[in-house]
């Protein structure tokens, strides 16, 4: 089919008119009403101690969540691409939970069961608390982010195949020696891309741990 230039132009233009409606505008208008008082007022705002204080809370999250998320998202990818097990297709669907229910049903999940008069909520007796508290937040956090990194690193899995690492084995390699030299390797871009995910929904979608958030200056008990 051929396709006229004013066509290839016109449809161009579309594309880059919607793209420009969908993406530019509206970063221009919150840099606009950041920046409307001038760079003074963002600057203050930024350094108060709440905001210091929730990038710092944020930042220790992260650096806990992450290595929990890189050993057990990888884990869980390699068990349901190269595994064939009963359940595997449950734990497909528990990976995908996270996707289609709501963070603050999370949160809420999250009180049933660790909250004062929760399943396990004996637990603060001992003088170990998890809701309003970092336990909360992280195991919050872990719940949203994991399936994350398991999505991201599934397809490279199977698109890399397991014929490299049958010839590894075959060539004498134990499990440990393939996969620290063939398959990290391989997943690394897709693992690293999950990590960049873990850290943009810590960021920006804290509602599933604002239920369970500590008191704090920038983090009121609700």
């Amino acid at each position: 089919m051929n396709v006229s230039r004013g066509s290839k132009i016109g449809l161009r233009t579309i594309a880059l008119v919607y793209l420009f409606v969908l993406l530019v505008v509206p970063i221009g208008v919150i840099l606009t009403r950041t920046f409307e008082n001038g760079i003074g007022p963002f600057l203050e705002s930024i350094t108060t101690p709440a905001a210091i204080s929730a990038l710092n809370l944020s930042l220790i999250i992260v650096a806990i969540v992450v290595p929990i998320n890189v050993v057990f998202g990888v884990v869980t990818a390699l068990a349901l691409v190269r595994g064939r097990f009963p359940g595997r297709g449950v734990l497909q669907s528990v990976v995908d939970l996270p996707f289609a229910v709501s963070p603050v049903v999370v949160g809420v999940s999250l009180i049933l069961l660790w909250g004062a008069n929760g399943w396990f909520g004996g637990i603060e007796s001992l003088g170990f608390k998890v809701i309003f508290g970092l336990p909360g937040m992280v195991i919050a956090t872990i719940l949203v982010t994991l399936p994350f990194v398991v999505r991201e690193v599934e397809p490279v899995l199977h698109e890399i195949g397991d014929e490299q690492e049958q010839a590894a084995a075959t060539l004498g390699a134990s499990g440990w020696q393939t996969f620290w030299r063939i398959t990290l390797p391989a997943i690394r871009w897709g693992l690293t891309y999950g990590i960049v995910l873990t850290w943009r929904v810590r960021s920006v979608n804290s509602a599933q741990s604002s239920w369970s958030l500590p008191a704090s200056p920038g983090y009121p008990r609700h």
